[in-house]
């Protein structure tokens, strides 16, 4: 986090215990302001930008009239102008989040959720399927006499894929959700995208409780049927190169993302058609822990519920990361249901998963079906049991956290727990005015530039084209200098 490397610079903490309440609403309201006026498109963000403009980009270059919806983009920087209203009571940062609210609403696919980024200009927007200008599409296709165009020519449909990838959909999801709250409902267009975005996810589910990385429509029961998961007889070394997006996936922790979601439209709209869908993706993850002598998880399953290849550099095998993502899963899904039965899966999967471990103390990212032994790519992307040519990009090595899961397990086991009530709101708790917190609020507004920016050195990422060390904005940086700004202002008030 940047916040840190800022707060080591501070000169002395009598810095931070100089900093007045006035001059953090000063630097704040500058701030964001800045944002609003420079870097929004209509509302919207990209993750980061060359400080003169020249370079823009989100997961890839951007141009100047693209927002992009995977965090942290327009959905974080929502979510810190609502953090910020909810921590500073100000109006101002609720306007400023209502407006990046619409921009998502303007991205809104009309099949209910979101692609990764969204487009503002005319031309471009003909390209996808919003669902704000649905009502607009049929007039701009209509052929004049004048029409000059090769009627022969098939028109490329225009792209309509909702993505649950990289929590995507589920962050713009869960930001409209909290806006919507605080604007007491009664913001038709917001509302109504929350509710139809809920209601397409619903129906993407699968009879079997998982959803999909991607999907344009629901799917079709009676392709998907209900099964334990297992062992495939054989498996292919070679990838296949087919098409994975409809594969149940824990990929990028796609499944804890929409299990968090739901409970939270539970919660904010005290609907419990949302609880039931969280309980039946818990029912999935208990479906597809892999039987004895593998009792792990898969990254994806086909609908015959055996682990299989999505990218060319990720197998059908036991998974050693999403997995201890799966495991924390079921431990929340015990926490907000209170049945045994989300608990019962995670003594064999530890036991399994800690007699894997590297001899550096991490996890693979994939143990091969059978052997259990570790599977890595070479550069070309050829699967190997060597780790001596792996392609940077990806990590085929994880963290180990089985004994933190473990503790976290141990806690629950012996509980006679009736299910929790606690919201689960971001902000449940007032900021309490420590040391940290003021070094940290002197920091951000020693850091501040005179126009209200924040600028800091780009680092050097794939794909991108700013520098590296460049002069860079940053969006994540941003979201968290104003919230640590708001923190500050709102203990500081709270400690009076």
């Amino acid at each position: 986090m940047i916040i840190a490397l800022i707060a080591v610079m501070i000169p002395s903490t009598a810095t931070a215990d100089d900093l007045s309440v006035d001059e953090a609403q000063h630097a704040l309201r500058r701030g964001v302001e800045y944002f609003r006026d420079h870097v929004s498109i209509e509302g919207g963000y990209l993750w980061r930008y060359a400080a003169d403009f020249s370079e823009r980009e989100g997961e890839v270059p951007a141009s100047a009239t693209t927002a992009w919806v995977q965090p942290p983009g327009t959905p974080s920087v929502g979510a810190a102008y609502l953090d910020v209203y909810e921590l500073t009571g100000e109006e101002y940062y609720l306007e400023a989040a209502r407006e990046t609210a619409l921009a998502l609403v303007r991205g809104q696919l009309q099949s209910g959720g979101w692609d990764y980024r969204i487009e503002f200009t005319p031309e471009d927007r003909k390209k996808h399927a919003y669902r704000a200008d649905a009502n607009q599409s049929d007039d701009q296709d209509k052929s004049t006499p004048d029409d000059t165009r090769d009627k022969k020519k098939k028109k490329r449909p225009p792209r309509n894929t909702t993505t649950l990838d990289d929590n995507t959909t589920q962050a713009a999801l869960r930001f409209l959700m909290r806006i919507d709250r605080a604007l007491g409902f009664q913001d038709q267009p917001i509302h109504e995208s929350a509710l139809f975005a809920l209601q397409s996810l619903l129906d993407a589910q699968y009879p079997i409780g998982a959803w999909p990385q991607r999907f344009s429509a629901a799917p079709d029961p009676d392709k998907f049927p209900v099964k334990s998961a297992s062992f495939p007889d054989q498996w292919s070394r070679t990838y296949p190169a087919i098409d994975y997006r409809s594969y149940y996936t824990f990929n990028d922790n796609t499944i804890a993302d929409m299990v968090d979601l739901m409970f939270r439209a539970a919660e904010i709209y005290d609907d419990p058609q949302y609880t039931a869908s969280a309980e039946r993706a818990g029912d999935f993850i208990l479906l597809a822990q892999l039987p004895e002598p593998q009792p792990g998880w898969a990254q994806q399953y086909d609908a015959e519920m055996h682990p299989a290849w999505a990218r060319k550099f990720e197998p059908p095998a036991l998974t050693g990361a999403e997995s201890q993502g799966v495991m924390r899963t079921l431990l929340r899904l015990y926490d907000r249901t209170g049945k045994a039965k989300f608990l019962q899966p995670i003594p064999r999967a530890l036991a399994y998963y800690q007699s894997g471990v590297l001899p550096d103390g991490r996890l693979a990212r994939f143990y091969e079906m059978g052997t259990n032994t570790p599977l890595y790519f070479t550069k070309d992307y050829q699967l190997t049991y060597s780790d001596d040519d792996m392609p940077t990009h990806y990590g085929f090595k994880t963290r180990n956290n089985l004994d933190a899961i473990a503790k976290e397990y141990d806690k629950r086991k012996n509980s006679d727990h009736p299910g929790s009530a606690k919201p689960l709101t971001e902000l449940n708790k007032a900021p309490r005015l420590s040391a940290k917190l003021k070094q940290r609020a002197a920091a951000v507004v020693d850091a501040q530039q005179e126009n209200g920016a924040w600028i800091e050195p780009a680092r050097q990422r794939n794909r991108s084209h700013i520098p590296a060390n460049a002069p860079c904005i940053n969006c994540q940086t941003f979201s968290d200098n104003i919230v640590t700004l708001a923190r500050y202002i709102a203990a500081s008030k709270n400690s009076r």
